[in-house]
């Protein structure tokens, strides 16, 4: 990317055309694929900007991207809410990011944000904002951004974004000045994830091990990883041995599992009571966050 000079910028053969019409649709699509901490697919959105002449960024020019004229816009924002990133990839060649960033410490909500310098070297106080593209960035920058409406969904999904902003490089008094809609679905809910230990297992005399069932249920498809210790304490002595299962679970009904704890020292698990641990794990398909749940449970275990 080319920085903005010092002084007056120059339109060169790098100066930018003029892009597609901005036109507003409906939300017709459902968003699925990557999740919102990496770059989301827009369903429909667009980003326009011009500027005055003497604008590094805009050269003076104007343009307008939807996904409507096939533009392929991307958001993602972090899981507090400071800053959220729109990318554009333009059917034309052309690539865009525009970034807005509430202070340190605090999320983005709607209102007027005065004061933004470029992100991400802002101030601890200050906004940040930075709109570059096409080989083309500020070096310093100085804008106000103002957010009409903002809908979060979980871990930094971004439902609903309506915002303008305006950006001078290096202090200068030309700006470039823009908006940019975003319109997702509603945000999809989380994985959840269910876990029963059953209160019966078995302590084999063949090898020492204990047997343990129970069942997973989940809201989405998802593999879930179970890992744990069985505890047992027999004549002053400690039994105690770690086990681990993977579970295809499927949405709908409880798949079972099961899962062998192999004792760490020569003492077999034995006839009786035992405190099971276990804590279930998967990745949430839609959100690429892990989920998990614990469960403690007293089970007794009979020779077999």
């Amino acid at each position: 990317m080319t920085n903005s000079p010092e002084g007056e910028p120059v339109k060169g053969s790098g100066f930018l055309k003029r892009a597609a019409a901005v036109v507003a649709v409906p939300v017709l699509a459902v968003l699925v694929g990557a999740g919102p901490a990496q770059a989301q697919a827009v369903a429909t959105g667009t980003l326009s900007f011009g500027g005055d002449p003497g604008d590094w960024i805009s050269g003076g020019g104007s343009y307008a991207y939807s996904t409507d004229a096939k533009d392929r816009l991307t958001v993602n924002a972090t899981e507090d809410h400071n800053h959220v990133a729109v990318s554009v990839s333009a059917f034309n060649g052309d690539w865009w990011t525009l970034d807005l960033a509430a202070p340190a410490g605090t999320g983005l909500a709607a209102g007027t944000y005065d004061g933004a310098t470029r992100y991400p070297f802002e101030g601890g106080d200050a906004p940040g904002l930075d709109l570059s593209g096409n080989g083309r960035g500020c070096n310093t920058l100085t804008g106000t951004f103002t957010v009409q409406k903002l809908v979060f969904g979980p871990h930094g999904y971004v439902q609903t974004l309506d915002a303008t902003y305006e950006q001078h490089c290096e202090g200068g008094t030309s700006a470039a000045r823009g908006e940019v809609h975003i319109a997702n679905p509603v945000a999809p809910p989380e994985l959840a994830i269910g876990l029963k230990v059953a209160t019966d297992g078995t302590a084999s005399a063949l090898n020492g091990n204990a047997y343990l069932h129970g069942t997973v249920g989940c809201t989405a498809a998802a593999q879930v990883t179970l890992s744990g210790t069985a505890t047992q304490v027999k004549h002053n002595v400690i039994i105690r041995g770690n086990y681990s299962a993977q579970v295809a679970c499927t949405p709908g009904a409880p798949v079972p599992w099961t899962a062998t704890a192999v004792p760490a020292g020569t003492t077999p698990f034995q006839k009786g009571k035992a405190e099971v641990v276990t804590q279930a794990t998967a990745l949430d398909p839609v959100y690429n966050s892990n989920v998990s749940v614990d469960d403690t449970s007293v089970v007794t275990l009979t020779k077999g």
